[in-house]
């Protein structure tokens, strides 16, 4: 097995197409064909989790947060960052961060912190714009049922809980090929008229080079005619923040010691209390002040995630109790979640939890 192979299976989980613009996510460090010794996960790279692979056999880390965030120009050891990547470099380490894209993960961040607050009916609270795409072509009638299978094969045709969903038109199509074509139907130099099937079939953008290699690899036409565009239509399937529901109300004091205890945090700081009882639950691990107002529209009672600034207080307005629960305790369940992923994934091969606790804030 080699660093690839794992990285593979992470990208099936949270592929890199749907990390922020403003990330940096992927394989930071190291060779991706390296013979894989052992993977450590971690939240966040530092030396002494560089360490801690060094002892464990480890030559992949699997983190959440990217340890390289802005360019880096010189190496020369003089802050962590450098530190940590050169001792990475210097013992064969590979560093391979996934942050947003496992943000905006359906079975990411935000669903661990709805599974370990036990809510239901779980939604994306912010669907990303822009993650679907449609495919149409044309195809000859006959090869139809053909290339929609090949499709279907590779992810087309997905919508929600439906599989092998398309639109298909039959008409005629017509072309001459000059002298230097090679046509599969009709002859070169001849008007020609086939029966065909115009296919139309959405797909998620992370998949648009493998449904074009296997639009031309299935077709028979030496040109293929096809038309790819951007659909306006929200994902509900991916995007940053979920909303969930008790199954049982709270009050507000009752929920924040639940929340307290669950979430293993040593003091939440919260908004005004509102005197009402508590059931939909807004989550979105790390800093998440820019949810606020989505999470009112979406009608939450409570928002829970992170630092949160003293003016980002006042925007509850009294409609919605805001908990901010440390940036590290709302992530602080993701390394669980990618071993518990891994080690279903790749069965003859030990995924090791990080020991080192990396959070930076500490409490008196």
């Amino acid at each position: 097995m080699i660093v690839q192979d794992v990285i593979n299976h992470l990208e099936e989980l949270a592929p890199l197409a749907y990390a922020e613009d403003f990330d940096n996510v992927g394989l930071l460090v190291g060779d991706k064909n390296a013979i894989l010794t052992g993977v450590l996960v971690t939240l966040d790279t530092l030396e002494a989790i560089v360490d801690e692979a060094i002892n464990k056999k480890c030559n992949l880390i699997v983190s959440f947060h990217p340890i390289i965030f802005k360019g880096l120009k010189k190496l020369t050891g003089k802050n962590y960052v450098e530190r940590v990547v050169m001792k990475a470099i210097k013992n064969d380490i590979a560093i391979y961060s996934m942050h947003t894209a496992l943000d905006n993960a359906l079975q990411g961040v935000n669903d661990m912190i709805c599974n370990t607050l036990e809510l239901k009916n779980k939604q994306i609270l912010i669907p990303q714009n822009a993650t679907i795409k449609k495919l149409t072509t044309y195809v000859p009638k006959d090869e139809a049922q053909q290339l929609r299978s090949e499709l279907f094969a590779v992810g087309a045709g997905t919508i929600g809980n439906y599989s092998n969903c398309s639109f298909n038109v039959e008409g005629y199509g017509t072309f001459n090929g000059n002298e230097t074509s090679n046509p599969t139907k009709g002859s070169k130099g001849a008007m020609h008229t086939e029966a065909e099937t115009k296919i139309a079939i959405t797909f998620p953008k992370h998949l648009e080079s493998k449904i074009i290699q296997t639009l031309f690899k299935a077709h028979s036409y030496e040109e293929v005619a096809y038309e790819i565009m951007t659909l306006e239509n929200k994902n509900q399937h991916i995007g940053i923040g979920m909303v969930g529901e008790l199954d049982d109300s709270m009050s507000e004091l009752d929920f924040l010691k639940f929340l307290k205890d669950k979430m293993n945090t040593e003091s939440i700081r919260h908004s005004s209390l509102l005197n009402k009882k508590v059931k939909k639950i807004a989550v979105l691990g790390g800093s998440g002040s820019f949810a606020i107002e989505a999470t009112k529209h979406a009608g939450a009672d409570v928002f829970i995630t992170a630092d949160l600034k003293y003016h980002d207080f006042f925007t509850a307005e009294n409609k919605i109790l805001l908990a901010d629960v440390g940036h590290y305790e709302s992530e602080q369940f993701t390394k669980n979640l990618l071993v518990a992923y891994l080690t279903k994934k790749i069965t003859n091969f030990a995924i090791i939890l990080s020991e080192t606790n990396t959070n930076p804030v500490k409490y008196f």
